[in-house]
Formats: C-alpha cells, structure tokens, sequence
C-alpha cells in the first residue's frame, strides 16, 4: 500500500510544507539520507506552565505532519521513504518539567502509524529554555531513502 493510500485510509491530510523562516533551507538530501529542517508548533506556550503534556503532545503532532509535508516536498513521494532513523525533539517547558518524552511520542506515534515498523525511531527529546516565536515544540527528522 502507498503512503498516500495509507494516510488517507488514516484521514491525514499534510499541510503544505512550510517556507524557511530564516537563512536556511527546509530540507538536505545527502546519500540516501533525507534531514528535516526542524518543524515548529503552531501551539504557543512552555510546558508545565502554560500547557498540559496532552496539549504539548498534539503539538508535537502537527510537528509531525509539516516534517512528512516536508520530505514529501523533497521526496516527490513519501513512498520513497525507506525508514525514519531519528527524531530530534525540543520542547519549550519550565526546569520543573519532565515529560519530554510523553510530548514528543505526539510525533513518534505518527511516524510509527503511517510508516509501521519503519516508522520506529531513534530519538531526543529535551527541554528547552525557549524555542523560536515562543511555540511549544520543534522536531527535526533525518529519514532513509531510497
């Protein structure tokens, strides 16, 4: 089954990848490596202060989505993806908090369930002081090719 297919089956609809926000390209394909620029929410906030872990987890879903969007852009099609080898996920919260991982698995569930076992994943996810325009989340991706 196409990954087209598959996401339709699953009722996602991509966004439309996003333009670079600053002096940098959305993508780089290197060998048979794809790198996604990191993705930013467009949920706003620090995690523990101003939102919950499951607001901070659909945030990292959407995350999710505009990286798919992008290497689609880049790919032509996702079906080109051979694997998705590591998340990098940043998440904007207080000292205080520690459920990093429980945010960030909004993006490691979507990979898992649109790519299957090619969707698991080698992963970080951190606190961070604050991110870019004060959203919740940001997530890099590097994927396999073929």
């Amino acid at each position: 089954m196409s990954i087209e297919t598959k996401l339709a089956e699953l009722g996602i609809t991509l966004p439309e990848a996003p333009a670079p926000a600053a002096n940098y390209v959305p993508y780089v394909i290197s060998g048979n490596l794809l790198f996604v620029s990191g993705q930013i929410s467009t949920a706003k906030g620090k995690l523990g202060a101003d939102l919950a872990v499951e607001a901070g987890t659909e945030a990292a879903r959407t995350c999710g989505l505009a990286l798919l969007a992008q290497a689609r852009a880049a790919l032509g099609s996702l079906d080109r993806v051979k694997r998705v080898v590591k998340l990098g996920g940043f998440v904007n919260s207080t000292p205080e908090f520690t459920d990093q991982p429980e945010v960030v698995n909004g993006c490691s569930n979507l990979m898992v369930e649109v790519f299957g076992d090619k969707g698991r994943h080698a992963r970080a996810a951190v606190s961070a002081p604050a991110l870019p325009r004060g959203v919740a989340v940001e997530i890099e991706a590097i994927f396999e090719i073929e």
